[in-house]
């Protein structure tokens, strides 16, 4: 198993094993839970992957941190989105195709609200992104992928996006190839021009790219 792998099945884990304790010890919606130390020290495992695993339990709006004050259960009327979304993730195998793919319909869909609107193709960052691809020949590829989630404007996406993309974060993560720089240009300027086809097209190209050069 490579490292890429073993991290995920680790962060699978402790996630897994969260929920366990939540459920177990009948932790209400507004009540504390343990704390990190805590936590590292009943999963045995370190507190940086504990601290992951919560961040993560909290971008989808299941738990809260409140500064000073430890970490919550949320109280909100998300959760069972959440258990739905979080029972699918962590399965093994088809599952995690599905979890990828499910990203990448929700990156499409984002390119397709961002051609359609003239206000959303006029947005400064599409042009930044470009300079900074002129200049620096590469930029990290989830900073753009966040960027299109965020434009669309559908904040729900966005929670369900950053859980999906944390099963890519290795490769996403990671700065653009010289390769990949004529596929983004051709992406970026595609949807500051409208052309939706072309966009998707780029796109396609790219995720096509990334996931053979992963492999």
């Amino acid at each position: 198993m490579d490292k890429k792998q073993e991290n995920k099945k680790v962060f699978l884990e402790i996630v897994k094993q969260l929920r366990a304790l939540i459920k177990d010890e009948g932790i209400q919606p507004g009540e504390k839970l343990p704390s990190e130390r805590v936590l590292s020290e009943r999963l045995n495992v370190g507190r940086s992957s504990v601290r992951e695993a919560l961040r993560s339990l909290e971008l989808l709006g299941l738990i809260e941190t409140r500064h000073g004050g430890g970490t919550f259960l949320s109280s909100g009327q998300s959760h069972q989105l959440v258990e739905i979304l979080a029972s699918f993730i962590l399965q093994e195998n088809k599952s995690i195709d599905d979890v990828h793919t499910t990203r990448r319909m929700h990156e499409k869909e984002a390119i397709r609200v961002i051609c359609s609107n003239r206000s959303l193709r006029s947005l400064p960052v599409w042009e930044s992104l470009f300079m900074k691809l002129e200049l620096e020949d590469g930029i990290i590829r989830d900073l753009l992928l966040r960027e299109l989630i965020i434009a669309s404007g559908n904040r729900l996406a966005l929670k369900i996006w950053i859980q999906l993309a944390a099963y890519s974060a290795v490769p996403l993560k990671k700065y653009s190839t010289k390769e990949e720089k004529p596929m983004l240009q051709m992406l970026l300027k595609s949807m500051q021009l409208g052309y939706e086809e072309e966009a998707l097209r780029a796109y396609e190209n790219w995720i096509r790219y990334i996931n053979n050069s992963s492999s």
